[in-house]
């Protein structure tokens, strides 16, 4: 028989059995995930981000009242957050209570904007793929429609982020080699001293914005921006006004300037922003000024939504000998390719002045790829070349020309692969349960 150890004596063995049999407990990765998963992948989340979603519509459609489309777009469903000010809620209580305009309301509180909610609609929808979902026939359609949401999101996303929509506008018989983009401007400083070609300096928008004085070697002269304005007015004088830096001497003899003006509704206008800066001019490198002048987009010779009575020659200042010519125009984007416009036909509704129907007869020519040939460009017939597209969207006033919208979109068929995939999604999950139901109905 064995002897029973002292009460004294430490059993190591006993011991050494008793740390094997409780081991320290670590928690399982695969389980920690899972649970993050479900998490995200609720329901009861994706319900909210609807709500937010639709509420963002509301502030986004109100907002366009004050502001403009591209603002909209931009400050409220391209962004993580927006800032809605409650002065929107005025606009809500003129239209629905009679609350007056006049009433105003400081302040403004944090939203989660498009990319923000899109994103995280984008995570709870493919967590809940990953946990509830499984692959089968009988979940095909499902998974097909959930797949056909994805793309029309990521669709979105491409879209503001590589979209650039511009311009091109034509007279009959005039050559385009470059575009207008939508919406940016910068101030162009030419020298046409060279025969051969002209230097020309531009100065971006986002510096005009911030104002102050504008230094740099290829200017031959230092800017002070005086003023920015987003947007303007154009006003005409039959004589001088009093400051003669406030205005500008157009061909027919009429004096021209522009007023600050808050940019176009989304709502209510039918013209883009017509952006103005008052500039002084200074000897390089000195504080001697050599003259202030105001710059407009309503002096620019493209903006088409000039009036034709409207003509302005371009404006220019003398130092030394050399003479420059400046103007604050569109942002240009030149092409190795050139239109040129053969014929333009407008046609309107029989006893109105309600357009029927525009064309555009163009020529394209690109010597880089042997492109040279006609194309007729007209409603729902674009022309597709180099990843742009050159819709008819309009013309010059008094019909003297075209003005052909151009976009580049990367993503311009996601939408459509989007719209193919959620209608094949709907009819392989609806097919069989109304081939079902059709059956007992049958058997009955």
């Amino acid at each position: 028989m064995e002897k029973k150890p002292d009460q004294g004596f430490i059993n190591e063995t006993t011991d050494l059995e008793a740390r094997w049999v409780e081991p320290v407990s670590s928690p399982n990765k695969n389980s920690v995930i899972k649970e993050i998963l479900k998490g995200v992948a609720s329901l009861k989340i994706t319900v909210v981000l609807f709500a937010l979603s639709i509420l963002l519509v509301f502030f986004g459609t109100l907002a366009q009242v004050d502001e403009g489309v591209w603002t909209v777009l931009k400050s409220y469903f391209r962004s993580p957050w927006v800032w809605v000010p409650f002065q929107l809620f005025v606009q809500f209580g003129h239209t629905f209570f009679g609350v007056s305009r006049q009433t105003h309301i400081s302040g403004a509180f944090p939203f989660p904007g498009g990319w923000l909610l899109g994103g995280l609609l984008l995570t709870n929808l493919l967590a809940a793929h990953l946990i509830r979902f499984r692959l089968s026939w009988n979940r095909c359609g499902i998974l097909l429609l959930h797949f056909g949401l994805v793309v029309m999101m990521v669709g979105e996303f491409v879209t503001g982020m590589c979209a650039i929509e511009s311009k091109m506008t034509l007279e009959v018989g005039e050559t385009g080699n470059f575009l207008d983009v939508s919406n940016k401007v910068e101030f162009a400083i030419t020298d046409p001293s060279n025969p051969n070609s002209d230097d020309v300096v531009v100065i971006p928008e986002s510096i005009l914005r911030k104002k102050g004085v504008i230094h740099n070697d290829l200017l031959p002269f230092d800017i002070e921006v005086l003023e920015y304005m987003k947007n303007s007015e154009i006003i005409t004088f039959r004589q001088k006004p009093g400051d003669a830096n406030d205005a500008v001497l157009g061909l027919d003899g009429t004096h021209y300037t522009v007023v600050n003006q808050s940019e176009e509704s989304g709502i209510t206008s039918k013209r883009e922003d017509a952006p103005a800066a008052r500039l002084t001019f200074k000897e390089k490198g000195t504080s001697k000024p050599l003259g202030t002048f105001l710059v407009s987009l309503w002096y620019y010779a493209n903006n088409p939504i000039v009036p034709r009575q409207i003509r302005i020659p371009p404006q220019q200042i003398s130092i030394g000998s050399k003479k420059y010519y400046f103007e604050l125009r569109s942002r240009r984007v030149y092409k190795p390719y050139s239109v040129h416009l053969l014929k333009f036909d407008h046609d309107k509704y029989m006893g109105t002045d309600t357009p029927k129907n525009f064309s555009s007869l163009v020529q394209l020519i690109d010597p880089t790829k042997g492109e040279d040939r006609e194309v007729k460009i007209y409603m729902n017939n674009p022309l597709r070349y180099s990843g742009e597209t050159f819709y008819q969207s309009g013309y010059i006033p008094d019909k003297r020309g075209t003005v052909l919208q151009v976009v580049r979109n990367p993503g311009w068929l996601m939408p459509y692969f989007s719209c193919l995939i959620v209608a094949l999604g709907m009819i392989l999950h609806f097919l069989p349960k109304l081939i079902g139901f059709l059956k007992l109905r049958v058997a009955k």
